[in-house]
Protein backbone atom coordinates (compact mmCIF):
# COMPACT_ATOMS: atom_id res chain seq x y z
CA UNK A 1 0.00 0.00 0.00
CA UNK A 2 1.38 3.61 -0.73
CA UNK A 3 0.54 6.32 0.43
CA UNK A 4 1.49 10.45 -0.18
CA UNK A 5 3.54 12.50 1.82
CA UNK A 6 3.02 15.79 0.99
CA UNK A 7 5.28 18.02 1.00
CA UNK A 8 3.76 21.65 0.14
CA UNK A 9 5.15 25.34 0.57
CA UNK A 10 4.49 28.87 0.45
CA UNK A 11 6.04 32.18 0.51
CA UNK A 12 4.57 34.73 3.19
CA UNK A 13 6.36 37.72 3.71
CA UNK A 14 7.77 38.29 6.96
CA UNK A 15 11.16 36.76 8.79
CA UNK A 16 10.15 33.30 7.86
CA UNK A 17 9.49 32.17 4.32
CA UNK A 18 8.11 28.82 2.68
CA UNK A 19 9.21 27.44 -0.77
CA UNK A 20 7.29 28.59 -3.25
CA UNK A 21 6.17 25.16 -5.26
CA UNK A 22 3.99 22.58 -4.59
CA UNK A 23 4.50 19.09 -4.75
CA UNK A 24 3.58 15.55 -3.66
CA UNK A 25 5.94 12.39 -3.41
CA UNK A 26 5.05 8.85 -3.16
CA UNK A 27 7.12 7.06 -0.33
CA UNK A 28 5.84 3.26 -0.19
CA UNK A 29 4.13 2.29 3.87
CA UNK A 30 4.36 5.42 5.85
CA UNK A 31 3.22 4.95 9.51
CA UNK A 32 1.22 7.91 10.93
CA UNK A 33 2.10 10.28 13.86
CA UNK A 34 1.42 10.56 17.71
CA UNK A 35 2.18 13.94 18.61
CA UNK A 36 -0.61 14.29 20.94
CA UNK A 37 -2.24 12.10 24.08
CA UNK A 38 -5.54 12.19 22.01
CA UNK A 39 -3.69 10.42 18.66
CA UNK A 40 -1.34 7.90 21.23
CA UNK A 41 -4.64 6.57 22.88
CA UNK A 42 -5.99 5.79 19.61
CA UNK A 43 -2.88 3.89 19.22
CA UNK A 44 -3.87 2.10 22.76
CA UNK A 45 -1.79 4.01 25.09
CA UNK A 46 -1.86 6.61 27.20
CA UNK A 47 0.17 8.02 30.43
CA UNK A 48 -1.08 8.47 34.15
CA UNK A 49 1.69 11.41 34.08
CA UNK A 50 0.01 15.23 34.08
CA UNK A 51 2.81 15.97 31.65
CA UNK A 52 4.88 14.03 29.59
CA UNK A 53 6.74 14.52 26.55
CA UNK A 54 9.37 11.24 24.60
CA UNK A 55 11.10 12.25 21.92
CA UNK A 56 13.76 10.65 19.90
CA UNK A 57 17.37 12.25 20.83
CA UNK A 58 19.35 11.65 17.07
CA UNK A 59 16.17 13.28 15.22
CA UNK A 60 14.56 15.53 17.77
CA UNK A 61 10.72 13.23 16.47
CA UNK A 62 8.00 14.10 18.91
CA UNK A 63 6.96 10.53 19.43
CA UNK A 64 4.59 11.38 22.34
CA UNK A 65 3.37 14.62 23.95
CA UNK A 66 0.60 15.00 26.98
CA UNK A 67 0.29 18.77 28.23
CA UNK A 68 3.73 18.80 26.74
CA UNK A 69 4.23 23.25 27.25
CA UNK A 70 1.93 22.95 30.31
CA UNK A 71 4.41 24.59 33.21
CA UNK A 72 5.70 22.69 36.73
CA UNK A 73 7.67 22.77 38.86
CA UNK A 74 10.72 21.40 38.32
CA UNK A 75 12.09 20.38 41.83
CA UNK A 76 15.06 19.17 41.51
CA UNK A 77 15.41 18.63 37.87
CA UNK A 78 16.39 22.04 37.65
CA UNK A 79 19.70 20.62 38.78
CA UNK A 80 19.99 19.82 35.12
CA UNK A 81 20.02 23.81 34.27
CA UNK A 82 22.35 24.09 36.72
CA UNK A 83 24.74 21.29 35.38
CA UNK A 84 24.64 22.93 32.05
CA UNK A 85 25.77 26.17 33.15
CA UNK A 86 28.67 24.34 34.64
CA UNK A 87 29.69 22.29 32.12
CA UNK A 88 29.22 25.02 29.83
CA UNK A 89 31.75 26.89 31.81
CA UNK A 90 34.29 24.21 31.97
CA UNK A 91 34.04 24.04 28.07
CA UNK A 92 34.71 27.43 27.82
CA UNK A 93 37.92 27.54 30.53
CA UNK A 94 36.20 29.80 33.27
CA UNK A 95 36.37 26.55 35.86
CA UNK A 96 38.85 23.73 35.51
CA UNK A 97 37.65 20.26 37.26
CA UNK A 98 40.64 19.85 39.37
CA UNK A 99 39.94 23.01 40.71
CA UNK A 100 38.57 23.55 44.54
CA UNK A 101 35.52 25.16 45.54
CA UNK A 102 35.36 26.00 49.52
CA UNK A 103 31.98 25.07 51.05
CA UNK A 104 30.42 28.36 52.74
CA UNK A 105 28.66 28.26 55.45
CA UNK A 106 25.14 29.71 53.49
CA UNK A 107 26.14 26.50 51.15
CA UNK A 108 26.32 24.01 54.08
CA UNK A 109 23.40 25.33 56.38
CA UNK A 110 21.01 25.82 53.39
CA UNK A 111 22.27 22.61 51.09
CA UNK A 112 23.76 20.07 53.39
CA UNK A 113 23.34 18.05 56.75
CA UNK A 114 21.57 20.80 58.79
CA UNK A 115 18.82 21.31 55.87
CA UNK A 116 17.90 17.96 56.21
CA UNK A 117 17.67 17.60 52.76
CA UNK A 118 19.81 15.27 50.01
CA UNK A 119 23.53 16.15 50.34
CA UNK A 120 26.88 14.91 49.94
CA UNK A 121 27.79 15.82 52.93
CA UNK A 122 30.40 18.01 52.73
CA UNK A 123 32.01 19.69 55.30
CA UNK A 124 31.74 23.30 55.79
CA UNK A 125 34.66 25.51 54.70
CA UNK A 126 35.90 22.03 53.16
CA UNK A 127 37.80 22.36 49.39
CA UNK A 128 36.08 20.30 47.49
CA UNK A 129 37.69 20.08 43.48
CA UNK A 130 34.39 20.79 41.21
CA UNK A 131 34.40 17.42 39.54
CA UNK A 132 33.66 16.08 42.28
CA UNK A 133 31.15 18.50 43.27
CA UNK A 134 29.37 17.59 39.78
CA UNK A 135 29.50 14.09 40.96
CA UNK A 136 27.42 15.20 44.20
CA UNK A 137 25.01 17.13 42.20
CA UNK A 138 24.46 14.24 40.23
CA UNK A 139 24.39 11.01 41.92
CA UNK A 140 23.00 12.32 45.23
CA UNK A 141 21.03 15.31 44.18
CA UNK A 142 23.39 17.26 46.33
CA UNK A 143 21.67 20.84 47.29
CA UNK A 144 25.00 21.86 48.97
CA UNK A 145 26.98 20.68 46.01
CA UNK A 146 24.89 22.79 43.84
CA UNK A 147 25.26 26.14 46.39
CA UNK A 148 29.11 25.75 46.09
CA UNK A 149 29.10 25.09 42.61
CA UNK A 150 26.65 28.80 42.09
CA UNK A 151 29.32 30.34 44.48
CA UNK A 152 32.46 29.19 42.88
CA UNK A 153 31.01 30.11 39.40
CA UNK A 154 28.82 33.47 39.78
CA UNK A 155 30.30 34.71 43.33
CA UNK A 156 26.59 33.80 44.48
CA UNK A 157 23.20 31.89 43.93
CA UNK A 158 21.24 34.96 42.83
CA UNK A 159 23.99 35.79 40.01
CA UNK A 160 24.39 32.05 39.03
CA UNK A 161 20.56 32.30 38.96
CA UNK A 162 20.62 35.37 36.65
CA UNK A 163 23.05 33.37 34.41
CA UNK A 164 20.88 30.32 34.26
CA UNK A 165 18.09 32.02 32.88
CA UNK A 166 20.03 33.46 30.04
CA UNK A 167 21.86 30.54 29.49
CA UNK A 168 18.39 28.86 29.29
CA UNK A 169 17.08 31.53 26.97
CA UNK A 170 20.19 31.23 24.36
CA UNK A 171 19.38 27.32 24.53
CA UNK A 172 15.50 28.06 23.30
CA UNK A 173 13.67 27.08 26.39
CA UNK A 174 11.88 30.09 26.26
CA UNK A 175 9.13 29.15 29.31
CA UNK A 176 11.17 27.63 31.70
CA UNK A 177 12.18 29.81 34.18
CA UNK A 178 14.48 29.53 37.35
CA UNK A 179 14.92 30.80 40.59
CA UNK A 180 17.54 28.85 42.46
CA UNK A 181 20.04 26.35 41.37
CA UNK A 182 18.97 23.81 43.81
CA UNK A 183 15.08 23.64 42.55
CA UNK A 184 13.36 24.40 45.92
CA UNK A 185 10.16 25.56 45.78
CA UNK A 186 8.72 28.58 44.14
CA UNK A 187 5.55 29.63 42.78
CA UNK A 188 7.86 31.74 40.16
CA UNK A 189 10.10 28.70 38.92
CA UNK A 190 8.64 26.38 36.77
CA UNK A 191 9.73 24.48 33.52
CA UNK A 192 7.56 22.40 30.74
CA UNK A 193 8.11 18.71 29.95
CA UNK A 194 8.73 19.48 25.98
CA UNK A 195 11.90 21.63 27.03
CA UNK A 196 13.09 19.50 29.84
CA UNK A 197 13.98 16.81 27.33
CA UNK A 198 15.50 19.50 25.35
CA UNK A 199 17.83 20.23 28.04
CA UNK A 200 18.75 16.85 28.17
CA UNK A 201 19.35 16.04 24.51
CA UNK A 202 21.60 19.39 24.68
CA UNK A 203 23.13 17.98 27.76
CA UNK A 204 23.85 14.30 26.33
CA UNK A 205 25.25 15.16 22.67
CA UNK A 206 27.18 18.40 23.87
CA UNK A 207 28.72 16.89 26.91
CA UNK A 208 29.27 13.30 26.15
CA UNK A 209 32.28 13.27 28.62
CA UNK A 210 30.57 13.86 31.83
CA UNK A 211 26.91 11.83 30.87
CA UNK A 212 28.22 8.53 32.69
CA UNK A 213 28.14 9.92 35.78
CA UNK A 214 24.65 9.68 35.52
CA UNK A 215 24.38 6.08 35.41
CA UNK A 216 27.30 6.07 38.43
CA UNK A 217 25.70 3.77 41.07
CA UNK A 218 26.99 4.95 43.89
CA UNK A 219 29.44 7.68 45.11
CA UNK A 220 31.36 8.47 48.40
CA UNK A 221 32.27 11.26 50.08
CA UNK A 222 33.31 12.30 53.61
CA UNK A 223 33.62 8.85 54.18
CA UNK A 224 29.70 8.64 53.71
CA UNK A 225 28.64 6.08 51.33
CA UNK A 226 25.48 6.79 49.20
CA UNK A 227 23.54 5.13 46.14
CA UNK A 228 22.68 7.38 43.29
CA UNK A 229 18.83 8.70 44.31
CA UNK A 230 17.94 7.80 40.59
CA UNK A 231 16.06 4.61 41.18
CA UNK A 232 15.22 4.76 37.41
CA UNK A 233 18.74 3.38 36.85
CA UNK A 234 18.23 0.52 38.59
CA UNK A 235 15.51 -1.15 36.46
CA UNK A 236 16.16 -3.36 33.42
CA UNK A 237 14.44 -1.40 30.76
CA UNK A 238 17.92 0.98 29.15
CA UNK A 239 17.22 4.20 31.32
CA UNK A 240 21.08 5.17 31.81
CA UNK A 241 20.59 8.70 33.67
CA UNK A 242 19.14 11.65 33.88
CA UNK A 243 17.32 12.96 37.20
CA UNK A 244 14.37 12.63 39.32
CA UNK A 245 12.44 15.22 41.18
CA UNK A 246 8.93 16.05 42.52
CA UNK A 247 7.40 19.09 44.43
CA UNK A 248 5.90 16.58 47.11
CA UNK A 249 5.54 12.81 47.56
CA UNK A 250 2.55 12.86 45.17
CA UNK A 251 4.11 15.23 42.41
CA UNK A 252 7.05 13.31 41.81
CA UNK A 253 8.52 13.38 38.43
CA UNK A 254 11.68 12.57 36.10
CA UNK A 255 13.68 13.83 33.52
CA UNK A 256 15.03 10.22 31.33
CA UNK A 257 16.84 8.78 29.20
CA UNK A 258 17.02 5.02 27.63
CA UNK A 259 19.02 3.37 25.15
CA UNK A 260 17.87 0.21 22.93
CA UNK A 261 19.58 -1.17 19.91
CA UNK A 262 21.51 2.07 19.32
CA UNK A 263 18.74 4.49 19.90
CA UNK A 264 18.15 6.92 22.31
CA UNK A 265 14.56 8.26 23.26
CA UNK A 266 14.49 10.61 26.15
CA UNK A 267 11.67 11.47 28.33
CA UNK A 268 10.45 13.92 30.49
CA UNK A 269 7.29 13.47 32.71
CA UNK A 270 5.49 15.04 35.74
CA UNK A 271 2.45 14.24 38.40
CA UNK A 272 2.93 11.08 39.55
CA UNK A 273 1.88 10.00 42.55
CA UNK A 274 4.45 7.37 43.65
CA UNK A 275 8.00 6.28 43.04
CA UNK A 276 6.26 2.59 41.95
CA UNK A 277 4.14 4.62 39.54
CA UNK A 278 6.85 6.87 38.22
CA UNK A 279 8.82 3.35 37.50
CA UNK A 280 6.12 1.94 36.18
CA UNK A 281 4.99 4.57 33.39
CA UNK A 282 8.91 5.04 32.68
CA UNK A 283 9.10 1.89 31.99
CA UNK A 284 5.74 1.64 29.69
CA UNK A 285 6.55 5.10 28.02
CA UNK A 286 9.79 3.69 26.91
CA UNK A 287 8.62 0.10 25.98
CA UNK A 288 6.41 2.17 23.87
CA UNK A 289 8.52 3.96 22.27
CA UNK A 290 11.16 1.60 21.42
CA UNK A 291 8.75 -0.68 20.17
CA UNK A 292 5.91 0.99 17.69
CA UNK A 293 8.49 3.30 15.69
CA UNK A 294 11.29 3.09 13.12
CA UNK A 295 13.25 4.70 10.50
CA UNK A 296 11.29 6.11 7.38
CA UNK A 297 13.17 7.34 4.28
CA UNK A 298 11.76 10.17 3.05
CA UNK A 299 14.28 10.88 0.04
CA UNK A 300 17.29 9.15 -0.91
CA UNK A 301 21.18 10.84 -0.52
CA UNK A 302 21.23 13.84 -3.21
CA UNK A 303 17.21 13.34 -3.98
CA UNK A 304 15.39 16.99 -4.25
CA UNK A 305 13.56 17.77 -1.18
CA UNK A 306 12.50 21.28 -2.30
CA UNK A 307 13.54 24.36 -3.98
CA UNK A 308 14.34 28.23 -2.12
CA UNK A 309 14.15 31.09 -3.21
CA UNK A 310 17.16 33.15 -3.89
CA UNK A 311 17.66 36.88 -4.17
CA UNK A 312 20.22 38.09 -6.93
CA UNK A 313 21.40 34.79 -8.05
CA UNK A 314 21.96 33.85 -11.37
CA UNK A 315 19.04 31.28 -10.83
CA UNK A 316 15.93 32.78 -9.24
CA UNK A 317 15.66 28.65 -7.21
CA UNK A 318 18.23 26.54 -5.39
CA UNK A 319 17.03 23.07 -5.11
CA UNK A 320 17.91 21.69 -1.29
CA UNK A 321 18.98 18.02 -0.09
CA UNK A 322 19.28 16.28 3.25
CA UNK A 323 22.49 15.22 4.78
CA UNK A 324 22.47 12.06 3.32
CA UNK A 325 19.46 10.23 3.12
CA UNK A 326 16.50 12.31 4.80
CA UNK A 327 14.49 9.80 7.12
CA UNK A 328 11.93 10.17 9.84
CA UNK A 329 11.47 8.52 13.13
CA UNK A 330 7.67 7.70 12.68
CA UNK A 331 4.97 5.20 14.06
CA UNK A 332 5.11 1.54 12.42
CA UNK A 333 1.33 0.86 13.32
CA UNK A 334 -0.38 3.33 11.14
CA UNK A 335 -1.23 4.03 7.84
CA UNK A 336 -1.84 8.01 7.78
CA UNK A 337 -0.30 10.92 5.05
CA UNK A 338 1.46 13.45 7.03
CA UNK A 339 2.34 16.80 5.79
CA UNK A 340 5.53 18.84 5.40
CA UNK A 341 7.55 22.03 4.29
CA UNK A 342 10.26 23.51 3.75
CA UNK A 343 10.96 26.06 5.84
CA UNK A 344 13.02 28.88 5.69
CA UNK A 345 14.14 32.93 6.32
CA UNK A 346 13.74 34.34 2.70
CA UNK A 347 14.48 35.06 -0.38
CA UNK A 348 17.93 34.01 0.38
CA UNK A 349 20.47 36.34 -0.73
CA UNK A 350 23.45 35.15 -2.98
CA UNK A 351 25.80 33.65 -3.23
CA UNK A 352 24.82 30.57 -1.87
CA UNK A 353 27.36 27.75 -1.19
CA UNK A 354 26.52 24.11 -1.89
CA UNK A 355 26.53 22.03 1.49
CA UNK A 356 24.85 25.57 3.04
CA UNK A 357 22.29 24.94 5.99
CA UNK A 358 19.37 27.19 4.25
CA UNK A 359 16.42 25.40 4.85
CA UNK A 360 14.17 22.94 7.06
CA UNK A 361 12.04 20.55 6.52
CA UNK A 362 9.50 20.48 8.75
CA UNK A 363 7.00 17.53 9.52
CA UNK A 364 4.09 17.87 11.24
CA UNK A 365 0.66 15.39 12.09
CA UNK A 366 -2.45 17.51 12.40
CA UNK A 367 -1.34 20.46 13.14
CA UNK A 368 1.59 19.53 15.21
CA UNK A 369 4.77 19.62 14.83
CA UNK A 370 6.92 16.49 15.38
CA UNK A 371 10.28 17.00 13.35
CA UNK A 372 12.53 19.41 11.90
CA UNK A 373 14.99 18.37 9.56
CA UNK A 374 18.04 20.11 7.68
CA UNK A 375 18.38 20.61 4.98
CA UNK A 376 21.20 22.06 2.40
CA UNK A 377 22.01 24.00 -0.84
CA UNK A 378 22.24 21.17 -3.44
CA UNK A 379 24.78 23.43 -5.43
CA UNK A 380 26.17 26.85 -5.43
CA UNK A 381 24.45 29.47 -6.91
CA UNK A 382 26.79 32.96 -7.62
CA UNK A 383 25.66 36.32 -7.76
CA UNK A 384 23.41 37.40 -11.27
CA UNK A 385 23.79 39.88 -13.07
CA UNK A 386 22.19 43.81 -13.04
CA UNK A 387 19.36 41.78 -14.98
CA UNK A 388 19.17 39.27 -12.32
CA UNK A 389 18.76 41.65 -9.75
CA UNK A 390 16.17 43.53 -11.36
CA UNK A 391 13.82 40.37 -11.74
CA UNK A 392 14.81 39.79 -8.57
CA UNK A 393 13.16 43.10 -7.22
CA UNK A 394 10.49 43.33 -9.28
CA UNK A 395 9.51 39.77 -7.98
CA UNK A 396 9.75 41.19 -4.28
CA UNK A 397 7.66 44.30 -5.27
CA UNK A 398 4.98 42.52 -6.59
CA UNK A 399 5.11 40.30 -3.66
CA UNK A 400 4.55 42.79 -1.51
CA UNK A 401 1.74 44.33 -3.50
CA UNK A 402 0.12 40.70 -3.11
CA UNK A 403 1.03 40.07 0.79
Amino acid sequence: MDVYFRVSSRQVRGPVRFCAHLFLVALGVIAGASASLPRAQAQGFETAAKQAVLIESETGAVLFAKNADQLFPPASMALLMTLEVVFDALKKGELTQDQTIAISEYAWRTGGAPAGRTTMFAKLKSEVPVIDLIRGVIVHIAYDGAIALAEGLSGSEQAFTERMNVRATELGLRRSRFTNPMGYEDERMNVTAREMAELANHIIKTYPQFYPMFSQPDFTWNDIYQRNKNSLIEGNFGIDGLMVGGASIKELGAVASAVKDGRRLILAFYGLPSKKEREKQAKALFEWGFSSFGDVQLFAAGETVGEVRVFGGEETYVPVVGRGAVKAYLPLATRKGYKARVVYRGPIPAPVKEGDEIAHLEVTHEGAIVQNIPLYAAKSMPVGDFGDKARDGLIEALAGLWY
